[in-house]
C-alpha cells in the first residue's frame, strides 16, 4: 500500500463516523495528518474515536445541511488552526420511488445534505485555504449523478449537481495552490447499501462490469492522492471508479 506524505496537514473529513469517512480518517492519521471528522450522529463519533483511539484525531458534531453549524464550527477551528484538507463526504441516498410518487421533504433533506451541506462547507472553509494560499478539497459524488439511477432521482441529481460545483469552484480557485476534484464511486460495501432496497442493490450491481462492488480501501487510495501535495496540477476534475461502469 502507497504511503502518503500529509505530515502536519489538517483535515476535515464530513460524514466521518462511519463507511469512506471513517476509513479515509484512519488512512490520513497514518499518513501523519491532523483529522477532525464530522458527522450527525454523536454516538457513531464517540464509537469511532475510541476505535481509532489517536491523539490526532478530533470530532464535531455537525449538521452540513445547517449552514450557521458549519459557519460557527468552521469559525471555531480557524481560531486554533488551518484547515488544509476538506472531504465532503456526507451523504444519504434516501427511498427509491419514481420521481412522481417522490416525498417531496424526503426529496429536500436529499439536496440538502448532499448538494447543499457541499456547498456550505466549502463556503465556509475556502476563504481560510484562499488566505493560506494551500487546499485540496475532494467532493464525493457518484456515478448516479453522471448516468442518473432510475428511482433515485433526488440522489442522482444532488450527485450531479456535485459534480458541477466540483467544476466551478475547481475553475475560480485554479490562479491559487488549490485543487478542487470530485470521485464518481460506483456502489461500494458500505451501510449506505442498507438503505437501498435489494432489487436496487443488484440492479446497481448489475451495471458494474467488474462484477463487485468497490473495495472501501481502493476509494480511499484514490481520495489520499487527490488530498496529497503529489496531486499539484489536476483540479476541476472528477475521477470515475465505478469499475468501468462509467466511461467519461
Amino acid at each position: 500500500m502507497h504511503q502518503f506524505d500529509l505530515k502536519d496537514k489538517i483535515a476535515i473529513i464530513t460524514g466521518g463516523a462511519q463507511g469512506f469517512g471513517l476509513d479515509i480518517a484512519k488512512r490520513f492519521l497514518q499518513s501523519g495528518a491532523k483529522v477532525i471528522i464530522w458527522d450527525i450522529d454523536e454516538k457513531e463519533l464517540l464509537k469511532a474515536s475510541k476505535e481509532i483511539n489517536n491523539a490526532n484525531l478530533s470530532f464535531n458534531v455537525v449538521d452540513v445541511s445547517n449552514y450557521e453549524q458549519v459557519k460557527h464550527t468552521v469559525a471555531n477551528i480557524i481560531k486554533k488552526s488551518n484547515i488544509d484538507i476538506l472531504i465532503n463526504n456526507a451523504g444519504i441516498t434516501g427511498s427509491t420511488a419514481p420521481l412522481w410518487e417522490y416525498d417531496i421533504e424526503e426529496w429536500s433533506k436529499i439536496v440538502n445534505i448532499n448538494l447543499m451541506g457541499t456547498f456550505n462547507c466549502c463556503k465556509y472553509i475556502v476563504p481560510s485555504m484562499i488566505k493560506n494560499n494551500y487546499g485540496r478539497i475532494v467532493n464525493v459524488a457518484s456515478v448516479a449523478g453522471k448516468d442518473g439511477n432510475a428511482n433515485a432521482s433526488a440522489y442522482s441529481s444532488a450527485k450531479g449537481g456535485v459534480i458541477a460545483l466540483t467544476k466551478s469552484l475547481g475553475k475560480e480557485l485554479a490562479d491559487k495552490n488549490i485543487a478542487v476534484n470530485g470521485v464518481t464511486p460506483a456502489g461500494a460495501k458500505t451501510r449506505i447499501l442498507d438503505q437501498m432496497s435489494k432489487e436496487h442493490v443488484a440492479r446497481m450491481l448489475s451495471k458494474v462490469p467488474r462484477g463487485r462492488f468497490l473495495e472501501i480501501e481502493e476509494f480511499t487510495s484514490l481520495v489520499c492522492w487527490l488530498s496529497s501535495e503529489e496531486n499539484s496540477f489536476s483540479t476541476a476534475a472528477i475521477f470515475d471508479i465505478s469499475g468501468g461502469r462509467s466511461t467519461y
